[in-house]
């Protein structure tokens, strides 16, 4: 796990801030005394970045990872020693629909990233890149391990696999003290994203709305509290930092895989009740079954997961009651 008095004073650059994990990363640096510059393309006010207020002390830079030019300047000028390129086109049906902007956000912006931190690498210290269980594509061996080849086919998928490859390249190229991070489905307050089925469920329940499931209630994933996964990001960034870790690839999961009806039930539960959801059985392009082995990041890292399914969709409930308490359905 991390080792919290070694971030006091850290200068972290981190994009994707005003993400969920983006906004609770941030928060828990702000709260270890870090220096932290956030990259934000959309300036959201409804973002956890800014509900907790921490956009009021980080250093905000307004700008699009497809511009090299901004990166460079905002890694520069901040003299980041720490960098955690969080930013990317997340949603996957959207990838399908506009395969060019993907790509163009996921892997350009991940070169323009890497390659600012080549030119600045007399400061840039330690770097961590979230790629993703999708990075891995379709598999009949299950779980994923770190060893298996990367062989996105969706756009989505294609687009963490190169990604992923880019960093590796990076590393091993020019020794610079890359680490990639592999999640499968992170869940957690801050999620703005109606069409995943933790944020979307609760969003109908609140609003007295019986909740729709895209797919048909089988499809298989593992699910990682936001909490955790920001656990992971700061023991791989201190894990970094030993030339023996660069270019190396982590998986991080709590080794449950649940079906999507599944996960469905326990976040009713965690609200407190039981709704029959409407079942669309419409998900198109997507991977039927994906859950990550976490062997590894135990082994290596001393990392495990300490929220927990039940603790935390609790706390995820209550973040979105405070927050549609505070905005309206």
């Amino acid at each position: 796990m991390t080792n919290e008095q070694s971030w006091a004073g850290r200068r972290v650059f981190v994009t994707g801030a005003t993400g969920m994990v983006g906004s609770w990363l941030c928060r828990r640096l702000v709260d270890l005394d870090a220096d932290v510059c956030a990259l934000v393309l959309d300036d959201d006010p409804q973002s956890e970045l800014h509900r907790s207020g921490t956009i009021r002390s980080v250093t905000v830079v307004n700008g699009d990872l497809a511009d090299e030019r901004c990166i460079d300047r905002a890694i520069g000028t901040f003299d980041a020693d720490t960098v955690v390129h969080l930013g990317a086109q997340t949603i996957v049906g959207a990838a399908r629909r506009s395969p060019a902007e993907t790509f163009v956000t996921n892997v350009a912006g991940t070169w323009n990233v890497l390659e600012a931190c080549r030119r600045h690498a007399d400061r840039v210290e330690r770097v961590v890149v979230a790629s993703s269980d999708k990075a891995y594509g379709t598999s009949s061996d299950l779980p994923y391990r770190e060893d298996m080849p990367l062989d996105g086919i969706a756009p989505y998928e294609a687009s963490k696999s190169c990604a992923d490859l880019v960093s590796r390249s990076y590393a091993l190229t020019y020794g610079l003290p890359v680490a990639i991070a592999r999640c499968g489905n992170i869940f957690g307050g801050g999620d703005l994203n109606w069409s995943r089925i933790v944020p979307g469920t609760l969003r109908s329940l609140l609003r007295d709305e019986r909740p729709v499931l895209r797919s048909d209630g089988t499809f298989v994933r593992d699910y990682l509290h936001v909490d955790d996964v920001v656990d992971a990001y700061l023991t791989l960034a201190d894990a970094v930092s030993d030339p023996a870790q660069h270019g190396q690839a982590y998986n991080f999961s709590d080794e449950t895989p649940m079906t999507v009806t599944e996960i469905y039930e326990a976040t009713c539960t965690a609200f407190g009740t039981s709704v029959e959801p409407v079942v669309l059985g419409e998900t198109v392009g997507e991977i039927h079954d994906q859950y990550l082995d976490a062997a590894k990041a135990r082994d290596v890292l001393g990392w495990r997961p300490t929220t927990g399914l039940t603790q935390g969709l609790e706390r995820t409930v209550d973040w979105y009651r405070a927050f549609f308490a505070r905005v309206g359905s």
